[in-house]
């Protein structure tokens, strides 16, 4: 089963995405599953992880119930990233209520706008994250390179939950900067229990002037440190399209992964996904 391990949905409203700039004018109005459903079938993928793009409990119910109520009766939507409030004293009661359904498998928090670099190690944040493994959820990280060293702390000290990481922490792609971020990615890697998505790559290169090879550097720098068996294709949709088309921003991943052997490639391609949120079906 091949899937894209990253994308997102939404009904646009300025206020609740205000995140959306000027620049990206082209994504500020409503994305859903009748939108991505052709782009999963002409690319040859059977599936796709829907991750929180607000922080709204609302958000998170909203996905929840696209998930469940696919009208074209093909499922596409296997799991939802959803955001809860980690922080809260009631954690507990929020992460029972929304784990009874089955097609929440992890929990996303916008740690790259927290003013503070040092947020995740927070002792209200880290006592929300050390409840996530009772309720089988994966932990998104959405961070920037200067959020890599909190990250490794973090992974650390709850070696038995499992991470991922977004965007390969949003390196410089533009800019052609590999350092800090290459030894800091290296470091997160020696954790055993991150696993690392290929998504959100275009958005950090020049926006449609970029070439295939800007992104190898990177590419090689996170098979080398995760291996094959715990990284994962994402196209970041509909964000991607600020920069590339779908088919485009997949094939930069797809294209890379030829030189691997068959196996490898059908695990970065949807089984390390299907495998890491313990998708169903």
């Amino acid at each position: 089963m091949r899937l894209d391990a990253h994308q997102h949905f939404w009904t646009y409203g300025a206020r609740e995405y205000g995140w959306i700039t000027e620049e990206m004018a082209a994504i500020r109005r409503d994305f859903l599953p009748r939108d991505l459903a052709p782009l999963l079938e002409a690319n040859g993928f059977d599936g796709s992880i829907a991750v929180q793009a607000r922080q709204s409990v609302e958000e998170t119910e909203s996905l929840l119930e696209l998930a469940e109520n696919d009208e074209s009766g093909k499922r596409w939507i296997k799991g939802v990233v959803g955001w809860v409030d980690l922080r809260a004293p009631d954690v507990d009661k929020e992460l029972e209520r929304l784990a009874s359904h089955e097609k929440l498998v992890g929990v996303r928090h916008l740690v790259q706008g927290e003013p503070d670099d040092a947020f995740m190690l927070r002792a209200d944040f880290k006592r929300g994250i050390g409840r996530l493994k009772e309720f089988g959820l994966v932990y998104d990280l959405l961070i920037y390179p200067k959020h890599l060293s909190a990250a490794v702390k973090l992974v650390r000290e709850f070696g038995a939950q499992r991470f991922v990481l977004d965007h390969i922490a949003k390196p410089e792609i533009a800019a052609g900067v590999l350092e800090p971020w290459a030894t800091d990615i290296r470091e997160l890697a020696r954790a055993e229990n991150v696993t690392c998505k290929l998504s959100g790559m275009v958005t950090e290169a020049r926006w449609k002037e970029w070439r295939r090879g800007d992104f190898k550097p990177y590419l090689d720098v996170v098979l080398e440190a995760f291996g094959a068996e715990r990284l994962m294709i994402g196209s970041d949709w509909p964000v991607c399209t600020v920069s590339s088309d779908y088919a485009t921003t997949m094939g930069i991943v797809m294209k890379y992964v030829e030189r691997l052997t068959e196996s490898e490639r059908e695990e970065i391609l949807g089984g390390n996904c299907a495998r890491l949120y313990g998708l169903r079906d």
